[in-house]
Formats: C-alpha cells, structure tokens, sequence
C-alpha cells in the first residue's frame, strides 16, 4: 500500500484533492451532490516529481498485468497529459479521444493514428461513475480498436462504477484511491477514526 498512500499524499500536498470532515463544509459537485472530497488532478501537471511518479506508478501497474498495449490513449481532457508522458517513457504511439466530434475540418473525435485491431490502454485522470473513461473506450471500439484496460490516478471508489466497468467488459485499475486518502489521513492524524468512518459511509450511500 506504500505507492499506493505516497501518491495520495503527494494529491493531498499540493491540493489536488481536499477534504472536509464537517458537513457544513462540503463542496459542491456539478450534480448537486454535497460532497466532502474535491478532486483537480489537473494540478499534478505543474509538478514534476508528481507526475514522473504517477507516471512510474502506471508503468509498474502495466509491468504486473497481462496486458500489453499497443497505443496509449487519453481521455480529454485531463488523462491527455498523463497518457502522452506514459507513452513516451513506453516509447509507443499516442491518441486521445474528444468528448464529442470536432466541429469543423474532418470533425475528428479521436486524435492521432487509430489503427483497428490495435490494443488501447485508456488513460484517466479521476475515476466518479466511469462515464467519461467509458464513452472513451467505446468510441475506440466502435472504430475496431481492442480496448481491455483503463488505467487512472484517483477513484472515488463507488459500486455504480465498478459496475459499469464489470458490464462494459473493462479492467479498472487505478494508483489511488478514497479508501487510501482515507489511510493516509489517519497515519498522518489530519482525520481521526471516526472521521474517517462517517467519511466511508458518506461514500457507501452514493
């Protein structure tokens, strides 16, 4: 759990994800959920032992699985970054998909060379429900591309997620997560025990 907890720190450190343990406090989401976490995985960009270490941590996460990628595709807007450093350290081709059709010129939704029969490796930056990495793969699939895996940094680690992905028929794996924030907080005496349980159901009941 050491790589695990370390990169949930290194989010914690620069604010990428906050948290609040009293209710009067809790952000906002766009659904209107009241929410105590907030999560800009984008701010990992502007640091770059965070992002070497993210990007090390998706390699090690490749190294132990059976999945072996032909191309590494971003979803947009935040995994595009993420996807084109671990495509360089792999040394293999790189495409990212819009999350809609190009307007205008060829109206492009996928970006870059995509090859059918080729296997993608899909990253995300933050895993809510699952959408945004799943219309990814789908829009690949639909163009013939063998898309297996998502690879993430953060999930919130809801069931409507890991369901979504089991019915897709896609392997979710991610650095770090909720559960580990939560741990991380505890060793650290930022939460207490009982912060960190009323914070666990807040997230079993979505």
């Amino acid at each position: 759990m050491g790589l695990q907890t370390d990169v949930a720190r290194d989010l914690l450190h620069i604010e990428a994800v906050q948290i609040k343990t009293e209710k009067a406090d809790y952000f906002t989401w766009t659904s209107g959920i009241r929410s105590p976490i907030y999560c800009d995985n984008r701010l990992t960009m502007s640091y770059p032992d965070i992002r070497k270490r993210i990007v090390a941590a998706f390699v090690e996460m490749l190294s132990k699985s059976s999945y072996k990628p032909d191309v590494i595709a971003g979803c947009a807007t935040a995994g595009i970054p993420h996807a084109a450093w671990l495509a360089d350290e792999l040394d293999l081709p790189m495409i990212y998909v819009r999350s809609k059709p190009k307007g205008h010129g060829k109206e492009n939704q996928i970006e870059g060379v995509a090859v059918k029969g080729q296997k993608v490796l899909v990253i995300e930056d933050l895993i809510s429900t699952g959408g945004s990495s799943i219309d990814t793969a789908n829009v690949l699939r639909e163009q013939g591309m063998d898309v297996e895996a998502v690879f993430a940094i953060f999930t919130y680690g809801l069931k409507k997620a890991a369901n979504r992905f089991q019915d897709e028929k896609l392997s979710l794996q991610t650095i770090t997560g909720f559960d580990h924030l939560l741990t991380a907080l505890v060793e650290d005496k930022e939460i207490t025990i009982e912060n960190e349980q009323e914070l666990l159901a807040w997230r079993n009941q979505l």
